[in-house]
């Protein structure tokens, strides 16, 4: 069997946001680890070596929603940013989820998945349950009850739950358009797609942040924030994101 090459680019676009990278490689140090990653300018978007706390924002963001919705099997649910599809696919390991929507604002990120070019594409692809949606997640999340929605066969459709994992943070932005959706009054449109009870969670990169945790509170009934730690074998050292989860008022 010939071996694999220790990196291979497997695809590259230009987009509005800058060059867009997929690629392959073997780390050596790592038993002959295979890591794919997403490159967006000088910015790593994913890397499959870290996958925990993208796992931990569906875990976290579910089990709030499940105890919401107590008896719903049926739970509809958003996630902002494929990337490469674990926060979707760990969304998709609860049985109470009925319907997931992955907004992706990169349209080769969606057919790299299509293409079965990462690792986990086909498997959402085959998922009955799983949509992918091209779009801006910030302009459908902060889009008018008369406009496009999450779902666009049903722009006015409620979810259970939305999972955002796009920006490294709220401060730390891909693009400062994104800023005014972590804002009270965006956050505020955002909970009118939801459920009363609704949940949203988020992945940040950096510690909790007071000033959006204020935020959140004035929009929701409840939220917390959850450090997330997992190991980091390059750097020979334990890391830490943060998880957000918020839940509207359920009257």
């Amino acid at each position: 069997m010939p071996l694999s090459p220790l990196f291979e680019e497997l695809d590259y676009r230009r987009t509005p946001l800058g060059d867009l990278i997929l690629r392959r490689r073997t780390i050596l140090s790592l038993d002959s680890l295979e890591v794919h990653e997403i490159i967006l300018g000088d910015a790593y978007l994913m890397s499959s070596l870290f996958t925990e706390v993208e796992k931990a924002l569906s875990r976290l963001g579910l089990a709030v929603a499940s105890d919401s919705f107590p008896g719903t099997a049926a739970l509809d649910v958003v996630v902002g940013g494929l990337g490469l599809g674990y926060t979707a696919r760990a969304a998709l390991e609860h049985d109470s989820v009925a319907s997931l929507h992955v907004v992706d604002y990169l349209a080769p990120v969606i057919e790299w998945h299509e293409k079965g070019l990462v690792p986990l594409g086909r498997g959402l692809v085959a998922d009955r349950r799983c949509r992918f949606v091209h779009g801006d997640f910030f302009e459908l999340a902060l889009a008018p009850a008369s406009g496009p929605g999450f779902d666009p066969e049903n722009p006015a459709r409620l979810f259970h739950a939305v999972l955002l994992d796009i920006d490294h943070s709220p401060a730390n932005l891909l693009h400062e358009r994104h800023g005014q959706f972590y804002s009270a009054d965006g956050l505020r449109v955002l909970a009118s797609k939801l459920h009363p009870g609704g949940v949203f969670a988020l992945w940040s990169d950096d510690a909790p942040e007071a000033g959006f945790m204020a935020a959140l509170g004035e929009v929701f009934a409840s939220c917390e924030s959850h450090i997330v730690t997992f190991p980091n074998p390059l750097q020979d050292r334990e890391s830490a994101s943060t998880v957000y989860v918020a839940r509207t008022d359920k009257t």
